[in-house]
């Protein structure tokens, strides 16, 4: 376990010195592929330490979606991050053609059932998405965009910023949680 940390986080940290990313073009298979993930600067330690604040800077920040995502595929969950990302790019869309192609690619690749990619989603949001795909727009997803954004907040990205992963890239000391506040030993 301790050895797929350490190469999750040797990733991260190649990654994000990367000044152009290489080998990293949208294919059409994955939608999501076209967030680079790289904006070709390596981020300052005072951004790296605001995702550890606040999920929505972490989310928009195209390195911290790098890290997170990283972490995300040793949990065996990166599908929820690409799921995510694809519907950022589905709502850039402005060709119908293109939108119910991207939109059918989303569907396949993370809503059905047969996909092993597939994404958590309660009954009424998957009703609503099926609905949706009889005329896709670039909105087709947003309900399940929002279930799944609120999936990770609430799950993966507490356990992210506690993660030494995380932890080293701020260059948080150890019994140091990402918020600032030590971590006291518990009372016998």
């Amino acid at each position: 376990m301790a050895e797929k940390w350490r190469t999750a986080f040797t990733i991260i940290r190649k990654r994000l010195a990367i000044k152009h990313a290489e080998d990293n073009g949208p294919t059409r298979r994955d939608p999501a592929s076209s967030d680079t993930l790289f904006d070709g600067e390596q981020p300052s330690l005072e951004e790296i330490r605001s995702w550890g604040k606040s999920f929505d800077k972490l989310m928009w920040s195209p390195s911290g979606r790098m890290a997170f995502r990283e972490f995300l595929r040793c949990e065996y969950s990166e599908e929820n991050i690409l799921f995510w990302l694809a519907c950022e790019e589905l709502k850039k869309e402005t060709n119908h053609e293109a939108i119910e192609e991207k939109a059918r690619f989303i569907y396949e690749d993370y809503i059905s059932i047969l996909s092993p990619k597939e994404v958590s989603l309660d009954s009424r949001v998957r009703e609503i998405v099926n609905r949706n795909m009889v005329e896709p727009t670039p909105h087709t997803f947003d309900e399940a965009q929002l279930q799944i954004y609120t999936l990770m907040h609430r799950d993966s990205y507490p356990r992210f910023i506690n993660s030494p992963q995380f932890k080293s890239l701020a260059q948080i000391p150890d019994g140091v949680s990402a918020s600032g506040s030590t971590a006291e030993s518990p009372s016998n």
